[in-house]
């Protein structure tokens, strides 16, 4: 009786390439169509509701292949990590993330995107419309997560919701009354048009 070797398939889950745009989903059929003889399903065009989006998610990793790769990626941190170590360059080893390093991270770059930090004789570059995801990514963040912080966690991303959004009125109102001589729009990079 020849053995029965079970066939291994690689799925690539990816729905963003290198460049940020999203990838066109492939029509491809599944070993059950195939054995069936069933016709590849067609992938939904760009403008379906967010509803349907939810349905052509691909299925989500199994617990083992969950497990697998968060052990290969805490495997490869602690690499890295010995790298940092052996190299004596303590002062860039990466601190561990909390949930107060992930508020601030979105906090720091809200405040580039605003122009709040810049290097030292440069001008300020704002990213109005950047400034606005990131503010209200920290929203959905807070969102989310309510009735799961602690105190200190809650308080500390009501301040920081506060100080974005009034800096980003007080942003898009000095924009608003900026003189120019024709309607103007704001670009990713900051720049009017």
């Amino acid at each position: 009786m020849p053995d029965k070797k079970e066939e291994f398939v690689v799925q690539d889950r990816r729905r963003f390439a290198m460049e940020g745009d999203l990838l066109q989903e492939k029509a491809t059929e599944t070993p059950e169509e195939q054995k069936a003889g069933a016709a590849p399903t067609a992938a939904a065009p760009a403008e379906v509701s967010a509803a349907a989006t939810e349905e052509e998610l691909p299925p989500p990793p199994t617990a083992a292949e969950q497990q697998e790769q968060k052990d290969a990626y805490q495997a490869s941190g602690k690499q890295i990590d010995e790298m940092i170590n052996r190299s004596g360059n303590r002062e860039h080893a990466p601190a561990e993330m909390t949930f107060e390093r992930l508020v601030e991270s979105f906090y720091m770059t809200a405040l580039l995107q605003l122009g709040a930090i810049r290097q030292e004789n440069e001008q300020p570059q704002v990213d109005i419309l950047g400034a606005r995801q990131t503010i209200d990514s920290i929203n959905i963040l807070q969102e989310k997560t309510k009735g799961n912080l602690s105190e200190h966690e809650q308080t500390l991303l009501q301040n920081v919701l506060f100080e974005l959004r009034m800096a980003w009125i007080e942003i898009t109102n000095a924009i608003a009354k900026a003189p120019r001589s024709e309607p103007g729009i704001v670009t990713p990079g900051g720049k009017i048009k």
